[in-house]
């Protein structure tokens, strides 16, 4: 039978519910019930015009209203940090290019040592290039080595002391970075993502890999894939901490990104067999997010999530 303490849950801080008071109060709620960690997206601004296509819908539309209000992550994890006492607070995904490499390491260190090394960093390379051009921190081609590199930075800095950097998109002369991070050598990195170069991210840079819109039959491939890069690098697949992002739409089945039924969506029975095959195929953890714009509603979900829907896996 599954725990809730294998169950985090993502607070979804864009769309209605993207207000200070019911993010507290949602991160608060998952804390006394039992989860073991609450998540953070990353979006800083939605363009008004794009052409970039969202790789995890069957559409290539973002599923919400890009006017709708938004919170940046690290932010409010800084704020979560004080709301709460013992709960796990990570991102899932941060775009680690959107930010200067530096203020980034330097901003999640300060976090973690407030919260007493309660982080997780969630790394994802993003997808929507008029964001990053907006932003104007990394170039949308280059994204793929920027996050490597940063990911080196931010490892770097959390070890604390001297630290110099060169590579091919970022450069700094030595400085201190004093204190370090409180997790030692670093708070844990997961990667995002499904593609071959995130799972081999995985191997060069994370302590697991986090996990989203995959249906049963690419879940089992993609971790077959993922332990054979394991294999070939030496690294042992059985230390990898495998969490997997799950949307969960309770009533109509929607389409999923690959023509099959979304993983999380229809009816109750469903939800609880597609909860079941990712546990069943290795994933260690689950972070749940109800898709809702009533945040009286999603906590109801959350309840029941916990107190119905956990017990019968």
């Amino acid at each position: 039978m599954a725990e809730i303490k294998q169950f985090g849950l993502d607070l979804g801080i864009y769309g209605p519910l993207a207000e200070p008071e019911i993010v507290i109060n949602l991160a608060k709620y998952a804390e006394s019930a039992g989860f073991s960690s609450i998540w953070l997206a990353d979006h800083v601004v939605f363009p008004k015009h794009f052409d970039s296509k969202y790789p995890y819908s069957a559409t290539g539309d973002f599923p919400a209203p890009i006017e709708d209000p938004l919170l940046e992550p690290i932010a409010t994890m800084a704020v979560l940090v004080g709301a709460t006492t013992n709960i796990r607070i990570g991102t899932a995904v941060l775009i680690i290019p959107y930010r200067n490499p530096v203020l980034l390491a330097r901003m999640l260190i300060t976090i973690d040592q407030f919260s007493g090394g309660r982080i997780t960093l969630g790394a994802g390379v993003g997808w929507l290039k008029e964001e990053f051009e907006t932003l104007n921190t990394a170039d949308f081609s280059l994204r793929g080595k920027a996050t490597d590199e940063y990911l080196e930075i931010f490892k770097s800095l959390c070890n604390g002391g001297e630290v110099s950097y060169k590579g091919e998109t970022y450069q700094f002369g030595t400085v201190y970075s004093v204190p370090g991070s409180v997790q030692k050598p670093n708070p844990p990195i997961l990667i995002g993502g499904i593609a071959n170069p995130a799972l081999r991210r995985v191997i060069k840079h994370g302590d697991g890999w986090l996990a989203v819109a995959l249906d049963p039959i690419r879940m089992k491939e993609r971790l077959k894939t993922l332990k054979q890069f394991c294999e070939n690098s030496g690294r042992r697949f059985e230390d990898l901490e495998l969490v997997y992002k799950i949307f969960i739409n309770p009533g109509e089945p929607k389409k999923g990104p690959f023509g099959e039924r979304e993983i999380g969506s229809g009816s109750e029975a469903q939800i609880i067999d597609d909860l079941k095959s990712v546990l069943g195929s290795g994933f260690t953890r689950v972070v749940a997010r109800y898709r809702g714009d009533n945040a009286k509603e999603q906590q109801i979900q959350m309840e029941r999530f916990a107190e119905e829907i956990i017990p019968q896996l």
